[in-house]
């Protein structure tokens, strides 16, 4: 049976000695008090809650699964899963990080986000049920009408209430203008929704006593496409004016998907027929709205992939070193055993670090890109909070997909620690695989964040944006560039940093002639970005744990970074070399393969 253990450590280097989030939090007055001891005393309550009461339900949740009434269209979640829901209540988690105005804790974003990774490593499917309330909590915080926010914010921050996010169609998904779902006007101010939704998220459970669906629909004289769609808040039960809960609004789920992973979570096909909404913003800017809860997704989708690489690097570790195979090539290492700890074949390192780099890298950027969600929303510095802004929209898609890819990698890499064991279930680690499979896909697939990344929000303001990070690499290479212990981690970021500038602008050049140049480089260069965003932050970490063992730490953490930093330089970072190759390498090998194709 597989373990788990809140990296705590790890989480109060990268938010206490890299990012100095406290000292941040000074300059927005909504979080100048808040202190690293408050940090620290509410992510360790965090991590027994993650450790103690949703991890030991993941793999009988996964083994049960969800269940559906098809005459009551109720669906049964596995067995402990609602009251380990009423506990997380009762804790107060779902307010952490909500407005106080709304009976929120009003705690920085950052600190929710490390909550959260917590709660995907011990059970992913579960952490889904809270997790998409946060999203519609902030779509409706942001787009909502004063009776909006009245009536569901405190809900949805207690976590009386859940919330979905209802886009995709049985025949689209990532191509939303093709949705046909219907808003007629009533003529109160309501609106009847008819349509057929699918891969539904925590779609239908016994959680709560009200599910708050924000739905994508059509108004009659609507523009075709992406500009003609509207967003609605649509109750699972009717909502007075007061707050109280009536009738049963006629959104049902019809049928439950039978997925590859995260069993737990009931991710459901929903038929709405009649069922009774209210407008979310503006009419036909409905993909504005819902954006906010996208993008809050795709940090947490990100979020997701760096809690499974964590749990299985963990666990593979535990085993590497307790497994005996053959003896190590360079000499018996264990005299008094039959064989060696496979930890000391060089591959199962390899693989182990792997892992380790990657939810190192990956936990630095979350973090970093969370701060900077703080800083848009609370600081004091109007300049900051358009950089912070611009440089989190930036950001995003690579969490989204840089850190997923790798956790495919990652979970993959664990599983193949334990040899045929990894291959059985009661081990764990195919779970993890499996689970983190979705994670590429949903929220938009990998590709499509590449396209995004580099359509829009490098080569959509020629590149402005990526050089304010290169700013950013461009001060750490001036701080540190006569730094001879820190020439290993600075000297490959810097380089990388002047390659983006030529990468880029020849990638635009191709694509301003032919638009497939970019679809066919998007994502090479995703994973490019990529490495240089944890290429950034592993040279900060590194920074670090010099500086500590410089004033004369013996702490072998700080050797544990370096290491990691080492290895994550040697043996990762240079897939950009042929990253870049082959995206160079353009779209005529791809586009003139009809025959191939046939």
């Amino acid at each position: 049976m597989p373990t788990y253990t809140p990296p705590l450590r790890d989480m109060q280097f990268v938010l206490h000695e890299v990012f100095q989030v406290t000292e941040a939090f000074k300059a927005m007055p909504r979080h100048a008090d808040v202190d690293a001891d408050t940090i620290n005393a509410v992510l360790e309550e965090a991590g027994k809650f993650a450790a103690e009461v949703t991890f030991p339900l993941n793999i009988s949740g996964d083994t049960e699964g969800c269940q559906l009434d098809n005459q009551t269209h109720e669906v049964t979640t596995p067995k402990g899963f609602k009251e380990a829901y009423q506990q997380y209540v009762e804790g107060g988690w779902p307010a952490l990080s909500c407005e106080p105005e709304y009976g929120g804790q009003g705690l920085p974003f950052v600190v929710n986000q490390c909550l959260y990774e917590m709660l995907n490593s011990a059970n992913q499917a579960w952490t889904m049920y809270p997790g998409l309330s946060h999203g519609a909590y902030e779509a409706l915080h942001a787009h909502g009408t004063d009776e909006q926010k009245k009536l569901y914010l405190p809900k949805l921050t207690s976590g009386e209430w859940t919330g979905t996010m209802c886009l995709t169609e049985p025949h689209c998904g990532t191509d939303l203008g093709l949705l046909r779902t219907k808003a007629e006007p009533v003529g109160d101010g309501t609106y009847r929704i008819t349509g057929n939704k699918i891969f539904i998220s925590a779609g239908e459970h016994g959680f709560t006593s009200n599910i708050v669906h924000l739905v994508l629909a059509r108004l009659p004289d609507a523009p075709k496409g992406s500009k003609g769609i509207s967003l609605f808040v649509v109750p699972k039960f009717k909502v007075g004016a007061d707050g109280s809960i009536g009738e049963r609004n006629p959104i049902y789920c019809t049928a439950l998907e039978h997925k590859m992973g995260i069993h737990g979570n009931a991710t459901c096909a929903l038929s709405l027929d009649g069922a009774i909404g209210t407008l979310v913003g503006q009419p036909n800017k409905g993909l504005a709205a819902m954006f906010v809860m996208m993008n809050a997704a795709r940090l947490g989708v990100g979020n997701q992939s760096l809690g499974l690489t964590e749990v299985a690097f963990q666990n593979a570790l535990v085993y590497a070193k307790d497994r005996l195979q053959m003896r190590s090539l360079s000499g018996t290492k264990a005299k008094d055993k039959e064989a060696d700890p496979i930890i000391v074949h060089p591959d199962v390192r390899k693989m182990l670090m792997t892992a380790r780099a990657y939810a190192d890298g990956a936990r630095a950027l979350q973090v970093y890109c969370s701060l900077l969600v703080d800083q848009e929303q609370h600081h004091t510095d109007e300049k900051v909070r358009k950089d912070s802004a611009e440089l989190v929209a930036l950001l995003t898609p690579i969490v989204k997909a840089f850190v997923t890819d790798n956790g495919h990698i990652s979970t993959n890499a664990c599983m193949q620690v334990f040899g045929g064991h990894g291959f059985i279930k009661e081990w764990g680690m195919e779970q993890y695989v499996r689970d983190n499979r979705i994670n590429m896909i949903y929220e938009g697939t990998n590709t499509v964040q590449s396209l995004d990344l580099l359509g829009r929000k490098v080569l959509g303001n020629q590149g402005a944006t990526l050089k304010k990070f290169g700013k950013l690499i461009g001060q750490l290479v001036a701080e540190e560039g006569v730094n001879e212990a820190m020439s290993e981690f600075i000297t490959p970021v810097a380089w990388l940093g002047e390659q983006m500038t030529k990468f880029t602008t020849e990638i635009g050049f191709k694509g301003f002639q032919n638009p497939d140049e970019v679809g066919a480089a998007a994502v090479d260069y995703l994973r490019v970005a990529g490495h240089l965003a944890f290429g950034y932050m592993f040279a900060r970490m590194a920074q670090v744990a010099l500086r500590k063992i410089a004033e004369g730490s013996e702490d072998p953490f700080y050797t544990a970074k370096l290491q990691t930093a080492r290895f994550y330089f040697a043996k990762l970072f240079p897939e950009v070399h042929s990253l870049m190759r082959t995206a160079r390498a353009g779209s005529k090998v791809l586009m003139e393969t009809d025959a191939a194709l046939a």
